[in-house]
């Protein structure tokens, strides 16, 4: 639990990409939990813009989002969402949670109700991972300039190393879940 022993009411998924967060997210929305993916509003506004949704156009929203509306600019957008959701949920789930900016504006409105677990793997892993999946695969090249890009330009180390909890993803799926639903227990997060 929180340090004031309080049961969190929101956990925040933070993690390199391939790490295994939306496996997660999508786990527990599978097993009832309210999951917002940050990812959704630039997706969104990218579809809204009739563009293809890919990993360039979404950068160019997600840059200009930030540029014109500050680092935290996704969070902003998502608190209206999430602070409905917590109105009638006991736990929602943040799939993404990007910029230590966002940490930081997550943290002052939603306080200690919010604990971040990273998900986390080797280098090499991820990058398999990410050639691999059905949806947007990429290349060990094209995921290697969206680590560098997400770490210098989103500030994106900020929320995994600050994280509250870390689960090591370095063996199967059903292994990273069985570790979720251990913290999950140990947290006394119900839906």
């Amino acid at each position: 639990m929180s340090d004031n022993n309080q049961i969190p009411r929101t956990l925040a998924l933070v993690g390199m990409p391939g790490a295994g967060k939306t496996l997660c997210a999508k786990y527990l929305e599978d097993e009832g939990f309210f999951q917002f993916r940050f990812g959704s509003i630039i997706v969104d506004e990218v579809v809204n813009r009739g563009w293809d949704v890919n990993p360039e156009n979404e950068r160019i929203v997600r840059e200009k989002f930030r540029n014109e509306e500050g680092m935290d600019a996704i969070a902003k957008r998502a608190l209206p969402k999430l602070q409905a959701a917590l109105e009638d949920r006991n736990c929602i789930i943040i799939d993404g949670l990007y910029s230590f900016s966002e940490y930081k504006t997550l943290r002052k409105e939603l306080g200690e109700d919010m604990v971040v677990v990273a998900i986390v793997a080797a280098r090499h892993l991820r990058y398999e991972r990410l050639a691999n999946r059905d949806i947007r695969p990429l290349t060990a090249a094209e995921a290697r300039a969206r680590d560098w890009q997400e770490i210098e330009t989103i500030e994106k180390g900020g929320p995994i190393a600050i994280a509250d909890y870390t689960l090591v993803n370095d063996g199967s799926p059903k292994e990273l879940l069985e570790k979720l639903d251990a913290l999950l227990a140990k947290l006394g997060i119900t839906n």
